[in-house]
C-alpha cells in the first residue's frame, strides 16, 4: 500500500485497527511513534547495485490504555511527514515489536481494517547465483496432454 492509498482509506474511517498476519490485533491503544522515509542502498549477490525507498510507520503500544489514535490525527501526521521530509508516494513498511524482535510488514486494507502482511526474504539475482528456476509442480492425475498433440494415449496412433 502506498501513502496515497492509506490517506484515502483514513478519510472514510471512524477508527483505526491493525491486524497481524496470525489474526491477532495490535491493541487499540497503540501509538505511531515514527513516520519516515527509509532508503537502502545495497548490492545483491549478483553484483547489481540497487536502491529501495519505503515510507516507514513504527507502531508501539504502551500502558496508556486511554490513548486512541484517530484517523484524522494519523492523516495529519502522514501529511506533515510528507511535507517536512519530502516523502514521495512510497510503499509503506510497518514496524511492530514482536516477542523477541521488531517485525517488518507490508500493509493492506480489507475495507475496514489495515492488514499487516508478512514480508519474506528473496534472492534478487537467482539467474546469477546458479539457483535453478522453480519447476512447475503438478499432482499426478492433474497432468493433461497438450491439445496440439497428435498422439494421445487413447488415440490408437501408437
Amino acid at each position: 500500500m502506498r501513502l496515497s492509498e492509506i490517506k484515502n482509506h483514513l478519510k472514510s474511517l471512524s477508527q483505526i485497527a491493525f491486524q497481524l498476519p496470525n489474526g491477532e490485533w495490535v491493541p487499540n491503544h497503540f501509538h505511531i511513534t515514527e513516520v519516515g522515509k527509509i532508503s537502502k542502498d545495497f548490492i545483491d549477490c549478483g553484483g547489481v547495485v540497487r536502491k529501495e525507498e519505503v515510507a516507514n510507520f513504527q507502531l508501539w503500544e504502551a500502558n496508556d490504555y486511554n490513548h486512541r489514535l484517530h484517523p484524522e490525527k494519523l492523516l495529519h501526521i502522514i501529511e506533515l511527514s510528507e511535507e517536512k521530509l519530502q516523502i514521495p508516494d512510497l510503499e509503506i513498511e510497518v514496524e511492530y515489536q514482536m516477542a523477541t524482535t521488531i517485525g517488518k510488514f507490508s500493509l493492506d486494507f480489507d475495507g475496514k481494517t489495515f492488514q499487516l502482511k508478512s514480508k519474506l526474504t528473496d534472492c534478487l539475482a537467482k539467474d546469477n547465483c546458479g539457483i535453478p528456476p522453480e519447476k512447475l509442480k503438478v499432482k499426478i492425475g492433474e497432468w493433461k496432454p497438450k491439445e496440439t498433440s497428435c498422439c494421445t494415449p487413447d488415440s490408437g496412433c501408437c
